[in-house]
């Protein structure tokens, strides 16, 4: 597995692999990996010739009273576990070599699917990933680009972007990865003290009573009600407990397939869920 951390160097790694017309997969990722990214390199290596795993912590993506300076850079360890999973080439660039010493004066921001979910509790956060990703498209080139379903807003912005602007590649969504007792992975669940971590399931918990709810035809606005107070009881500041379609639009009658979107504060930790509840006749 090889380490590249200049723009020149990635390009020259992948040189074999584009004259060869190999089919290179691509992961994205902040890195503090944990098994949630595996999966994704795993599914990458089982469709792809070649695998590259990015790992950038990008400042344009933080808010101002996030945890920029604190996110954690595990570079060595993140390094031992992608190679055990079959990555081919880790992509780890400076902050520098990604947007240089002049100011951007380009932005990409996608409209409408960005205006409310997280992009309400966090201004600026979408085009920030939207930027960071498509300068790693243009420098990886991949076939094909792998991202985690529990970031399911982040990944309709992604596809939204990558069809608007004609970037030739596949996006694909993998399932989300649960701890044993349902807690979805998280780099941030780190954060959590143990406490907090024993509290921290009850939003999947959460969800799938309200799955069963919706299959005995409890009114869905009840539903997301019900779901609010679970986990306001439980200690967790909730930001929003919303129904979207799969393409994210506002629902208010469970006639359709819909996903079910929590974001909730536990101490200062703040933690996302969602549920895909499938529509039965």
């Amino acid at each position: 597995m090889k380490t590249e951390t200049t723009i020149q160097g990635l390009t020259a790694s992948l040189s074999p692999a584009r004259s060869s017309r190999k089919i290179i997969g691509f992961v994205p990722t902040m890195g503090n990996l944990h098994e949630g990214h595996l999966n994704l390199v795993r599914e990458a290596r089982r469709l792809c010739d070649v695998v590259v795993v990015s790992i950038f912590v990008n400042p344009i993506q933080f808010g101002p009273n996030e945890d920029f300076e604190n996110y954690p850079r595990t570079l060595e360890h993140d390094s031992h576990l992608l190679a055990e999973v079959g990555c081919d080439i880790v992509f780890a660039p400076s902050v520098e070599q990604m947007y240089g010493h002049k100011p951007r004066l380009t932005n990409i921001s996608v409209s409408d699917i960005t205006n409310d979910l997280c992009g309400l509790q966090r201004p600026g956060h979408f085009d920030g990933v939207a930027v960071v990703v498509t300068k790693l498209f243009n420098m990886v080139q991949p076939n094909f680009a792998f991202f985690g379903q529990k970031d399911y807003q982040q990944l309709a912005v992604i596809r939204q972007f990558v069809r608007d602007l004609n970037i030739p590649l596949e996006v694909i969504g993998v399932p989300i990865t649960r701890a044993t007792d349902g807690l979805a992975l998280s780099s941030r669940n780190g954060y959590l003290t143990e406490e907090q971590r024993k509290t921290a399931p009850i939003i999947f918990q959460s969800l799938k009573e309200a799955e069963q709810q919706l299959k005995q035809a409890v009114n869905l606005a009840e539903v997301l009600e019900n779901i609010k107070q679970t986990l306001t009881q439980a200690g967790f500041i909730v930001d929003y407990v919303e129904a979207r379609t799969l393409d994210l639009d506002k629902i208010e009658v469970f006639n359709q397939d819909v996903v079910l979107f929590v974001a909730a504060k536990l101490g200062t930790t703040r933690l996302i869920d969602n549920l895909q509840v499938k529509y039965t006749v």
